[in-house]
């Protein structure tokens, strides 16, 4: 049986790295935080870094990652600042190559999204050897997509895979079943949206998705492409694949939907925008990602019990399939930061098994640590969380890894070309073709 004053002495012997990350008898952990912040102030203090974090959370996921860092502020000395970002990850991501081109001291920590690893490598700290005794509690193929060249760029702080919301009372009423493909799907937001319409709802719609022209319509266009076996924009080996019938025919689908079952708004909608209808009660179905969840539920939710969620539906065609675009967040070091040491704590800390249940609990975010899809904790109090499996089994990754730094362009011709289509400048047929020749020039020789 382990002492207060064992447990003390043993801790100060222990870096703060090696605690953060797993070096430490998990059951102690608890005691250890509270007892850390007096430890630092008798023997550490000399050593307290003063870093900042960049986000563009807002609300509840603003408020989750302060009081993380105020539990980290206190178990370490450190303290924490956080430079608020925009909300858009297109606009996240500019201003990052702007900071790190410049070598930029100000920010320690950068959160990343999943596909900016190969793009943004050569400015971030290798954390493999920091990390080394607990990347092999990750899905493998997360820590993958964060390494590159054998660098592990960035350590997951959350997973992601979006799923499709749906109003189970409003299916229930008019006995529906959750809809498996598109066509179905169409259907019933249209038959159900024009019942609630005359029965006295005249703002609800059918479907809401994410449409305006930036990386989250990248993301909803991969999946309806996907869908119907139209491929992944660009093939893992480099082929440029978007040029095709089933492509063409599932973002025309999606075109027809606009000012019928979706509001011509739905083409300026982000998540947040599509969310705040959805959660006021007026649309049938809502396409978005695990954190609407939690939010849809609160106790000022119109919608609190009403919905559920499943799997996004599948096309049409011989290789018709769901899909979800895999999505996820991580945590990297800046090569310019001040007090590297530091900042590398922060990260162990901020994708720690600890940190990633809290995260799973109170924002209904997907972890990246195996175990906890198991966690009695998590299965009681987020019992959606062990249910995304199946959704995370259907997720395709966005061809950053093929397109490397080229993939910013990439996805930003894409969405161009989608937005065009769905905002009726041009067909899909139309708008492909001139999408591969821009594709093909950009490409050159070689990605």
């Amino acid at each position: 049986m382990w002492t207060g004053s064992v447990a003390l002495s043993r801790l100060m012997c222990l870096s703060r790295t090696e605690f953060f990350s797993g070096g430490f008898p998990m059951k102690l952990k608890t005691l250890l935080v509270s007892m850390m912040a007096s430890v630092t102030l008798v023997a550490g203090a000399a050593h307290a870094a003063e870093l900042s974090i960049v986000s563009g959370d807002t609300g509840n996921g603003l408020e989750f990652l302060r009081g993380q860092l105020d539990k980290f502020e206190a178990a370490t000395g450190h303290t924490v600042t956080i430079v608020p970002m925009p909300s858009s990850t297109t606009d996240q991501f500019g201003q990052y190559k702007l900071w790190l081109a410049a070598g930029n001291t100000d920010i320690d920590v950068y959160q990343t999204d999943v596909i900016w690893a190969p793009q943004l490598a050569d400015q971030f700290l290798d954390l493999s050897e920091a990390a080394k005794d607990v990347v092999g509690d990750h899905f493998p193929s997360i820590i993958e997509s964060q390494t590159v060249n054998g660098k592990l760029v960035a350590l997951p702080a959350f997973t992601d895979a979006p799923a499709l919301y749906y109003r189970k009372d409003l299916l229930e009423k008019y006995g529906k079943s959750v809809p498996t493909t598109w066509a179905e799907l169409e259907a019933t937001a249209k038959e159900i949206m024009d019942a609630e319409r005359a029965a006295g709802n005249p703002e609800m719609w059918g479907f809401l998705f994410q449409g305006n022209a930036y990386e989250g319509l990248t993301c909803n266009a991969l999946e309806w492409v996907k869908s119907f076996g139209g491929g992944q924009i660009v093939e893992p080996d480099g082929t440029i694949s978007i040029n095709n019938e089933q492509a063409a025919a599932a973002i025309d689908m999606v075109a027809g939907w606009v000012g019928t079952i979706s509001p011509e708004g739905n083409l300026a909608y982000m998540e947040e925008e599509s969310r705040g209808v959805w959660q006021l009660g007026n649309a049938v179905f809502h396409r978005n990602w695990p954190y609407a969840y939690s939010l849809g539920n609160g106790s000022d939710s119109p919608i609190a019990g009403k919905f559920d969620v499943a799997p996004l539906p599948a096309g049409e065609g011989p290789d018709a399939r769901s899909a979800a675009t895999l999505g996820g967040w991580n945590v990297a070091v800046s090569k310019y930061s001040p007090d590297p040491d530091a900042a590398i704590e922060l990260a162990l800390y901020l994708s720690s098994a600890e940190v990633q249940k809290e995260r799973a609990l109170m924002q209904s975010n997907l972890p990246t640590i195996e175990a906890l899809y198991d966690d009695a904790d998590i299965a009681a109090g987020q019992p959606i969380i062990p249910n995304w499996k199946e959704i995370f089994q259907n997720a395709v990754p966005r061809p950053s890894a093929p397109t490397q730094a080229k993939y910013n362009e990439v996805s930003s011709l894409f969405w161009s070309a989608v937005h065009d289509t769905l905002s009726g400048n041009g067909t899909a047929a139309e708008n492909l073709e001139i999408l591969e020749a821009d594709l093909e020039d950009l490409k050159g020789d070689a990605w």
